[in-house]
């Protein structure tokens, strides 16, 4: 039996997070069984459905890499369709009509077992549940008896979706047998809480997929930490594509407890993939964060930016940081820590000391890391200093920045005349 699953999204709303991790499950569970993966859009809200929800869902999809085998397919182009299967059980007397809505009849005192693929058994009683709307009577479909038709339509053989879907599925699977159906496989996930234990929202991070790629996360590092909530790779690892998730997803290893969303966790990860990919992959992330920030990347020498930027990466987590450590490299009027000029540029001694450090760097022929090292080295043994006291407040001077990248490494990079420029204004 060839295997298909769906992800069927709705587009009255961006793509959240936990619709996105319902998606990866889908997509990585296709693509490790060598399935089907398709997809359908919830457009049965013909008031609330807008293009450019749909138009975003469909970027956040193709972003993370998630392309679909089938479809887009929409619910709006059924709606005869669900007419006709609703008649259907009219006619067998499944069913009455109350106006112009089709109602179906829930047969009491039944017992329906669900073996879920995530949960093990779970059972309802039909005493709990009420008779179920196929068609309103404004002749649009109820949302369960529409995901019945079209999911037996589009022959899919598994359901993976939220836990938010359990209190569906008895009555999906009536409808199912009421339309003499094959009952397809359910797996439902647990879902994604806040570091509170509260239902996710915008305090504790973004929800909508479309906020991170907005922020210059990678869609990379997205995937793979919506993955590690609720599935585990084999031998504890944290960083994993999704090629190699794909050989080793089985539905069966998903966690069946609820998971805490951490943004922190997010960002380191996403740290990880800034130090560890190409630099050619990374390079276009800079460019924008720059222009992003109204810096004209093509006034900058181009060696000299990635020269920055290499010096950079491996110290920030998200993109968005490169320039609160590194905007000094660009502008002149750049962020200053108040905190750190008072203590490193206040005091009389570290005046004097950057005095030292101006004399000899205005010496200086080859204005090289290794020079301006051996210098400042030279200089602290002669004057009995610690060379921290002079680092420090030639750090400020410069950068106003009490931490960066290498400090050598950054005077090269700004070049003798800039650096002798800034520490002159700071002695003024």
């Amino acid at each position: 039996m060839s295997i298909r699953v769906r992800f069927a999204p709705s587009p009255t709303g961006f793509l959240h997070l936990g619709s996105a991790r319902t998606a990866l499950f889908n997509w990585l569970y296709a693509k490790h069984v060598g399935g089907t993966f398709v997809l359908r859009v919830e457009d049965t809200d013909l008031v609330r459905s807008k293009k450019e929800f749909l138009d975003d869902i469909l970027n956040d999809l193709k972003w993370m890499g998630l392309e679909w085998d089938e479809g887009p397919f929409f619910q709006s182009d059924n709606f005869g369709l669900y007419k006709e299967k609703a008649q259907n059980i009219l006619d067998k007397g499944l069913a009455y009509k109350e106006g112009e809505a089709i109602i179906f009849k829930v047969e009491k005192g039944r017992v329906i077992s669900i073996n879920d693929l995530v949960h093990g058994k779970i059972t309802v009683n039909t005493d709990q549940i009420k008779d179920q709307v196929l068609i309103k009577s404004d002749g649009s479909p109820a949302y369960n008896f529409a995901c019945v038709v079209d999911d037996a339509n589009l022959k899919i053989t598994h359901i993976i979706r939220g836990d938010d879907h359990i209190s569906n599925t008895p009555k999906q699977i009536m409808f199912y047998e009421a339309l003499g159906i094959e009952v397809p496989e359910f797996a439902h996930i647990p879902l994604m809480m806040g570091q509170d234990g509260a239902k996710l929202s915008k305090r504790h991070g973004g929800v909508a997929v479309s906020e991170y790629r907005r922020d210059g996360f990678l869609p990379e590092a997205l995937n793979n930490y919506l993955l590690l909530l609720g599935w585990q790779p084999q031998g504890d690892r944290e960083v994993i594509s999704m090629s190699e998730a794909a050989k080793e997803f089985e539905i069966s290893k998903i966690n069946n407890t609820q998971v805490k969303f951490d943004i922190d966790k997010l960002k380191w990860l996403n740290g990880e993939y800034i130090r560890s990919k190409d630099f050619k992959d990374i390079y276009p992330y800079f460019i924008k964060e720059l222009e992003k920030n109204n810096i004209d990347p093509q006034t900058i020498d181009e060696e000299k930016l990635k020269k920055i930027i290499e010096l950079y990466r491996v110290r920030i987590k998200v993109f968005s940081e490169f320039l609160d450590l590194a905007d000094f490299f660009f502008k002149d009027d750049y962020s200053v820590d108040e905190k750190g000029r008072r203590k490193h540029l206040d005091k009389e001694e570290n005046k004097e000391n950057l005095k030292l450090a101006l004399n000899e760097l205005e010496g200086i022929d080859d204005f090289s890391h290794e020079k301006i090292e051996e210098v400042y080295r030279a200089l602290a043994d002669k004057n009995n200093l610690k060379p921290a006291n002079i680092i420090h407040p030639t750090r400020m001077a410069i950068s106003g920045k009490t931490k960066g990248a290498g400090l050598f490494e950054v005077m090269e990079l700004l070049g003798k005349e800039t650096v002798i420029k800034r520490i002159e204004k700071t002695l003024n």
